[in-house]
């Protein structure tokens, strides 16, 4: 039998790619997405991105979401806190990988050994590489069909007027030499909305773009089969 894992979901591009990368190695049986929500706003922590959202996202996945609320503002004391529930709980369903879509930050990975550290969860990190890795990744990902919108820009590292466009090879063309094709260093966050690891797309638009907490966001809007 595989062993079980869960999947930190962040409903951006790499969190997807990895499901979808696990998935074709076949070693483990992903059985839950893990995502955290700021629970003033419904909607997933940094990315912004609404609630209603992930979970057609996990719908799609075939997979049940596993929702962590988080207080705004948060402490990370409270944070591990919450965490340490989900670590809890996936003990007691037998679960023993905790699976994560980081690129290459040493410092985010250490982080997350660290956490998981006598809990009986190993820690797994299917994209992992170096940033000499990335410029293939994105194309892999696009190529391979994934469909995805910036939701977050950082405008300290991108200009603001890239919020709200397609992760296709336009933009990745268009981007300054100091940005990750990946955004991992947080010059930009996704979500993504088709690819081979969903059963359909889930229909969305763009709405209105906003500045906030030195962020600019665009509210990605999820389309009513209805409308």
């Amino acid at each position: 039998m595989k062993p079980k894992a869960l999947l930190a979901w962040s409903s951006g591009k790499d969190s997807a790619w990895a499901l979808h990368r696990l998935r074709q190695q076949d070693e483990v049986e992903v059985i839950g997405l893990v995502t955290t929500f700021n629970e003033v706003f419904q909607r997933v922590a940094m990315h912004g991105v609404r609630r209603e959202l992930v979970q057609a996202q996990a719908n799609a996945a075939r997979l049940p979401l596993w929702s962590i609320p988080l207080p705004w503002p948060c402490t990370n004391a409270v944070y591990e806190d919450r965490m340490r529930g989900v670590v809890e709980r996936a003990r007691n369903e037998s679960v023993n990988v905790f699976a994560f879509g980081d690129l290459f930050l040493e410092d985010i990975r250490a982080y997350r050994e660290r956490q998981l550290a006598d809990t009986g969860l190993a820690p797994i990190f299917p994209l992992w590489g170096t940033p000499a890795d990335t410029p293939a990744l994105a194309r892999a990902m696009i190529d391979g069909g994934l469909r995805a919108t910036l939701a977050c820009v950082d405008p300290k590292q991108l200009d603001p007027t890239f919020v709200g466009r397609e992760f296709d090879a336009a933009l990745l063309a268009n981007f300054p030499p100091s940005v990750d094709p990946c955004g991992e260093r947080g010059e930009f966050h996704t979500f993504c909305y088709s690819g081979p690891m969903f059963d359909s797309p889930i229909p969305v638009h763009v709405g209105e773009t906003v500045l906030r907490d030195g962020f600019a966001f665009a509210d990605i809007v999820p389309i009513d089969a209805s409308d």
